[in-house]
């Protein structure tokens, strides 16, 4: 087995991969109201494809977690199946997804060996719910929440981005109906993603900021427990055993200790969110390469990762893709 290593030691055991870059939402800090040009079906990979990738980096680079993305994961037809012969190979598998369709679908992605989900909520209140996302679907999105925890994909856990102006003074709301639900909580900092490219570090609300706020209403203390690779910074609430975290990608960045790799949806090794090279499989695959030749290509991919994101740099630059099309 060829261990996913780069110079700085580290292994990716976590294998990211986006099933798709379209999405049902129109999320402000994501992408423009009218959308973005999605990608043609003749370069995304097929489900055989998609399987076949997830199989190597298994059985020959090492992976035990897989987690799969969008865009919206819930959109691609072949889902519930690339669940399934995923599970087969004996990794963890989970989902990150905006819960839109999640009550119809929660029952059979658990029946295909899908552990977890984490949900992208921003708002419990409607009104924010929709500016944020240009959509009147957050009843849709608590109807998923209660499928999955109906079909026993658990722990849910919640991700929330904090908007300046917009729902930044909602972080203790949020918090306590995630506690009054049994959800697990995470604020995540906005990160520079977008497809317009309006990210403005002076505009994103820091860790510390969301934990000014939530101080105001709750008594948190640092939880304690190593977190290893887990990029949340945990704190017990109101003396636990509920806990809250806090994802500061931006203002403490946890990239000595990241573990993960991506796969985008038409087939591109990215080996850090914020990498502004790929290495392409795609095209390698479809002329006739073995599996011994991609993962080669994989390694030498993986290789080649940064030191760090480089977020605070002055030379730093935006990736090209937007998280839609990178997947989170």
């Amino acid at each position: 087995m060829l261990p996913l290593a780069d110079r700085f030691g580290r292994v990716a055991k976590d294998l990211r991969v986006s099933l798709t870059d379209r999405c049902n939402l129109r999320c402000s800090y994501c992408m423009p109201a009218e959308g973005l040009e999605w990608l043609p079906d003749d370069q995304t990979l097929s489900d055989d494809e998609v399987v076949r990738l997830i199989t190597i980096a298994v059985r020959r680079l090492g992976i035990t977690e897989v987690r799969f993305t969008g865009g919206e994961p819930l959109v691609r037809r072949g889902l519930v199946d690339i669940v399934r012969r995923t599970h087969e190979l004996g990794v963890e598998t989970s989902l990150t997804t905006n819960a839109l369709g999640l009550a119809r679908t929660a029952t059979a992605l658990r029946e295909a060996g899908l552990d977890r989900i984490n949900v992208s909520l921003d708002s419990v209140r409607s009104e924010t719910f929709n500016e944020i996302t240009r959509r009147d679907r957050l009843k849709d999105v608590i109807a998923g929440l209660e499928a999955a925890r109906e079909a026993e994909l658990s722990p849910l856990k919640i991700n929330a981005v904090l908007l300046r102006g917009v729902n930044d003074d909602q972080a203790g709301e949020l918090l306590q109906w995630a506690l009054d639900h049994a959800y697990d909580l995470r604020f995540i900092e906005q990160m520079p993603l977008d497809a317009q490219h309006g990210w403005s570090r002076a505009e994103m609300i820091t860790a510390d900021e969301i934990l000014e706020r939530l101080s105001a209403d709750f008594v948190l203390t640092p939880h304690g427990e190593a977190r290893g690779s887990d990029p949340a910074e945990l704190f017990d609430v109101n003396g636990g055993p509920a806990t809250v975290g806090i994802i500061a990608s931006v203002t403490r960045p946890f990239c000595g200790d990241c573990d993960r790799v991506r796969l985008t949806a038409d087939g591109q090794i990215r080996n850090c969110l914020f990498a502004r090279e790929e290495s392409d499989l795609r095209t390698a695959m479809r002329a006739g390469a073995t599996d011994d030749d991609l993962a080669a290509r994989w390694v030498t991919a993986m290789a080649g990762k940064r030191a760090g994101h480089g977020i605070d740099d002055e030379s730093f630059l935006q990736p090209d893709r937007p998280m839609s099309a990178i997947g989170g």
